[in-house]
């Protein structure tokens, strides 16, 4: 029995530690479950405390993915099995998987993630959390939960919002897979390598000399990290976003009507922006309109406020959004033909909206009161 999460920690030549997280479903692209989420938050927290433990680096095994999602599959069977109910599976994932998300933000010590291959979704929960988050040529990232029926959750109500202009929308409508260049424009990345360029990382990690303070070894980590970008061996290439920032806004703007109108619209010659185009428009209403939902909270809310209002919104697709019948038609039956309970987003009721964005709890009894 292959573990799913592996925990090691290397020595490095100043004696303290570093704590390596591998997760290692490589046949699942490394898809998060909730025992390997319960695995990283124990680990983690004993680690945050561990005195010996200077930084915590986050890997994926293979050469596929660093993480592609949550596995989504037992919060589906519980779901169709208690239909319009708010189920405890769906329930303890996403608490979970969002107290782990937020453990990573508030860790303190340096959180170096390897951002190679895929990084989709819960991945990108994941890589969001950390201080150093490092992309190579082979990154592919992106929010694809408008073809599921969910939305950009794992705090993409905190980071999407703070993208530049309208792009955080476009990637919450498009699931389009950013670039490394993509993703350093829109700080989710911010360091490149290559591939190639792993096993020296981890061997000139050994060679730092830690110290006590964090903020000491946050510095040092930057630095190491600065020095190898710069004798990088790779291209980063170009990032569509930065250079059709505008068109980009242009085509976001207005209401989501008007939004809808204009990507049916579209004429493009663009291969990245059609595949766009087409996810969108074949993405859940329902969806749509939890995406502007999404991006009308702005930058108001702390990060802490953005993880309550997401699990309340993330439980309600499960019981009675559009959930269920887009893992069905994507990751079950695997017909790729969902029927959304909604044709278009003109005709998505109030009613249907109010009840995915109503909070199960009252706020002494949300699940993640304590943040």
């Amino acid at each position: 029995m292959t573990q799913d999460v592996i925990f090691q920690t290397l020595g490095t030549l100043s004696g303290k530690s570093i704590g390596v997280v591998t997760l290692n479903i490589e046949k699942a692209l490394n898809a998060l479950n909730i025992s390997m989420v319960q695995a990283m938050t124990k680990q983690l927290k004993q680690w945050q405390t561990d005195a010996n433990i200077a930084l915590v680096v986050l890997d994926g095994s293979g050469d596929k993915a660093f993480c592609a999602g949550g596995d989504v599959r037992a919060i589906y069977h519980a779901s169709i099995a208690n239909p319009h109910k708010m189920t405890d599976e769906a329930c303890d994932f996403f608490t979970q998987e969002y107290q782990l998300d937020y453990l990573l933000h508030q860790f303190g010590k340096p959180v170096l993630v390897w951002g190679d291959g895929i990084v989709m979704g819960g991945g990108l929960g994941l890589m969001a959390g950390g201080s150093h988050r490092v992309l190579t040529e082979r990154s592919r990232i992106a929010m694809p939960e408008v073809t599921i029926g969910l939305y950009p959750d794992v705090g993409g109500s905190y980071f999407l919002n703070r993208m530049p202009g309208k792009i955080g929308l476009f990637l919450g409508l498009t699931a389009y897979n950013m670039n490394a260049a993509d993703a350093l424009y829109v700080n989710v990345g911010n360091h490149f390598l290559a591939s190639d360029d792993k096993e020296p990382l981890f061997d000139a990690l050994a060679d730092i000399h830690w110290n006590d303070k964090a903020e000491v070894n946050h510095q040092a980590l930057t630095q190491l990290l600065n020095v190898m970008q710069d004798n990088v061996s790779v291209e980063i290439g170009d990032s569509p976003l930065e250079a059709f920032q505008q068109q980009i806004d242009l085509l976001m703007s207005g209401d989501i009507e008007d939004v809808h109108y204009q990507l049916s619209s579209l004429q493009t010659e663009l291969d990245w922006l059609k595949r766009a185009q087409k996810t969108a428009l074949a993405g859940s209403p329902l969806s749509w309109h939890l995406v502007f939902a999404l991006a009308q909270l702005g930058t108001e809310l702390s990060l802490a406020d953005c993880f309550k209002w997401e699990l309340g919104v993330s439980v309600n697709c499960c019981a009675h959004g559009d959930f269920c019948e887009g893992v069905r038609a994507l990751l079950i039956d695997k017909d790729r033909n969902p029927q959304w309970r909604f044709n278009d987003v003109t005709q998505v009721t109030d009613d249907a909206l109010a009840a995915l964005l109503t909070s199960p709890w009252q706020a002494h009894h949300h699940p993640l009161k304590d943040f």
